[in-house]
């Protein structure tokens, strides 16, 4: 048995360890896979639970509701109210934290109410290097992270979803649109949903990654650096500016860089140097 197939068994035998779960579900790479291996091993003692919110697109609430019905998945979807929670509008550094903060407790009620012991969520290994504040709250919270435990990588995750035949194997990476502001930038319903619409926009076109940060009226595109040259088509170009106009950007450019997780956490390097 290769290394990473030890690390799915070692992933098995700590679910089957935990005997009943509620698995934070995005319908992304990482939860998808955590909570098919979940439902594999615990049965109907695996559950998910997905969160509605302003900074979370309907087609990925969409895709999560469709994957648990085709699972046979007891699937819960919760209101989340980010907006509400003091200081999150004002987007600090630790806005993440907050949020997760309260989303997880929000969880581990549900769990409560239907007598299921654990709280698990998707994080692996390649999410321990960045700066994540809501680490902290999974972790203040005993919220636990079996993939971090197995040790499985991304490119591990990846590998084996397309092995079981998962849809999400090559899905794009994805995080909340909160994200996508520059911090003290205000997050707005109204701003979130110009970002939803703008990331549409390129994912409509054939884009596979994508990102469009906001930064005051100023929005800044990331795609992969492959795709660069047909981002600058003419007639592509064009509709993109005049469709990020219409949403209300005064501003359109590219990110010479390209696509790359955490690029908003740049500018807090950039603070501390000044």
């Amino acid at each position: 048995m290769d290394l990473r197939h030890q690390k799915l068994e070692k992933l098995k035998e700590y679910l089957k360890n935990l005997e009943s779960v509620v698995v934070a579900f995005s319908s992304g790479v990482d939860s998808t896979f955590l909570l098919k291996i979940a439902h594999d091993v615990l049965g109907n003692n695996a559950v998910a639970v997905t969160a509605e919110s302003a900074s979370f697109p309907k087609r990925e609430k969409n895709e999560a509701i469709d994957f648990c019905e085709k699972e046979g998945i007891k699937h819960f979807i919760i209101k989340s109210e980010e907006l509400k929670i003091e200081g999150f509008r004002q987007n600090p550094p630790n806005r993440c934290y907050l949020c997760k903060s309260q989303l997880f407790n929000e969880i581990k009620e549900l769990a409560r109410k239907e007598n299921i012991k654990e709280v698990v969520e998707g994080s692996n290994t390649d999410d321990n290097g960045d700066y994540r504040p809501g680490m902290q709250a999974i972790k203040e919270l005993n919220i636990k992270s079996p993939l971090r435990y197995a040790e499985l990588s991304k490119d591990d995750i990846r590998i084996l979803s397309k092995e079981m035949g998962l849809p999400t194997w090559n899905k794009p990476s994805f995080a909340c649109l909160a994200s996508r502001f520059v911090y003290g930038e205000e997050i707005t319903e109204e701003k979130l949903n110009m970002v939803d619409k703008a990331e549409q926009l390129l994912l409509d076109f054939g884009f596979k990654q994508v990102r469009c940060r906001i930064h005051g009226n100023i929005a800044r595109i990331e795609v992969n650096p492959d795709e660069f040259n047909k981002l600058l088509v003419p007639e592509i170009r064009e509709k993109i500016y005049s469709e990020y106009k219409k949403l209300g950007f005064g501003y359109v450019a590219l990110d010479l860089k390209g696509y790359r997780t955490g690029s908003m956490n740049e500018t807090l390097s950039c603070k501390k140097n000044s």
